[in-house]
């Protein structure tokens, strides 16, 4: 249901890089086949494609316009745009509205809340429902399978996020070696990213460990597979390291502003593979890392803080191994990615 909105101003895109990037051929799922039987199945099988091979995939005719991303990246812009001292007072949080989180934010975004939640729960019923439906006829399973333990009025740590890279000097970008971002996995079940024009994200491919570009494409979202997935299905769909690079020199003047929607399962959800999936079983992906070490399977949430605490360890420094390969749960031990 449209909000009222206040006014904002407009959000400029930067050019795109001209720099002849190596760049990732990617899937696009095409949403306006969804919603048929034959669309749906011609829709699953180039999901497993993209979530097999690649991990990473785009996602056109989602049904949400270009204006209303805009929108959100003119919030964004403003929230970044308050002080230092006055961003202090408050905790970085994640947007999330099903009731079971405050929202302490800076006055400037307070007055946009409404339709941040309006956007954030089109989300899930324009991109993340209609993935699930497709990914559960691909593995075999009811239709409403994963919609059921993702449904977003159900306590998870699913939220909407602004994120900005502030452009760094020629020589602040030499000290980083190239890298804003080590090479990492997400957490949850799927990762929305808006296209946004400054390149720096790159992808490890799963089979010759190559890292590549991820181009910047009008009209699309850019999707990639992550670690709940992983576990769900044994393995079967990957977890896709990825990692933020230095800009193209034609583009490292500007600051990247980035909007994305991290997706994870329910709390209460167990990280047991899906042993009711007839692909997974054929296939032979019926247990995971937790399950073939005999240690007890997490639940989402205890997956969640148990990582997130792993990557808020302070003090620490890239390459001491003891960190980069530490436990994160029993069964699970972290790994070092450039």
């Amino acid at each position: 249901m449209p909000v009222a909105v206040p006014e904002l101003g407009s959000y400029d895109f930067v050019q795109e890089t001209k720099e002849d990037l190596p760049w990732a051929d990617l899937i696009t799922l095409d949403f306006s086949l969804y919603g048929t039987p034959e669309g749906n199945q011609q829709l699953a099988k180039t999901l497993v494609k993209a979530v097999r091979e690649d991990g990473f995939f785009y996602v056109k005719n989602f049904n949400i316009s270009q204006e209303r991303v805009n929108r959100q990246f003119a919030i964004g812009k403003q929230l970044y745009e308050v002080p230092l001292e006055e961003k202090l007072k408050y905790v970085p949080q994640g947007l999330e509205f099903n009731g079971d989180f405050t929202h302490d934010h800076p006055q400037v975004l307070q007055q946009f809340l409404p339709e941040v939640e309006e956007f954030a729960r089109s989300l899930h019923t324009e991109v993340l429902d209609p993935l699930h439906e497709i990914l559960a006829i691909a593995l075999g399973l009811p239709v409403d399978y994963l919609k059921n333990i993702h449904q977003y009025d159900v306590k998870s740590e699913d939220h909407l996020r602004y994120m900005k890279y502030t452009k760094f000097s020629p020589e602040e970008n030499d000290k980083l070696g190239g890298l804003w971002g080590r090479g990492h996995t997400d957490l949850g079940s799927f990762t929305l990213l808006f296209r946004q024009p400054v390149a720096a994200l790159q992808i490890k491919n799963h089979a010759t460990g190559e890292w590549s570009w991820v181009k910047p494409v009008d009209g699309t979202l850019t999707v990639n597979t992550c670690d709940a997935l992983s576990f769900l299905s044994g393995g079967y769909m990957k977890s896709t390291v990825h990692r933020v690079a230095v800009p193209p020199k034609d583009q490292q003047h500007v600051d990247r502003l980035g909007l994305l929607y991290f997706s994870r399962p329910n709390n209460d959800v167990e990280l047991r593979t899906i042993k009711e999936s007839p692909v997974l079983r054929e296939q032979g992906f019926t247990e995971n890392e937790f399950e073939k070490s005999g240690n007890p399977v997490p639940t989402m949430e205890t997956w969640t803080f148990a990582k997130q605490k792993w990557q808020r360890t302070k003090n620490v420094a890239w390459g001491d191994k003891k960190f980069e390969n530490a436990q994160i749960l029993p069964g699970w031990n972290e790994r070092a990615y450039a």
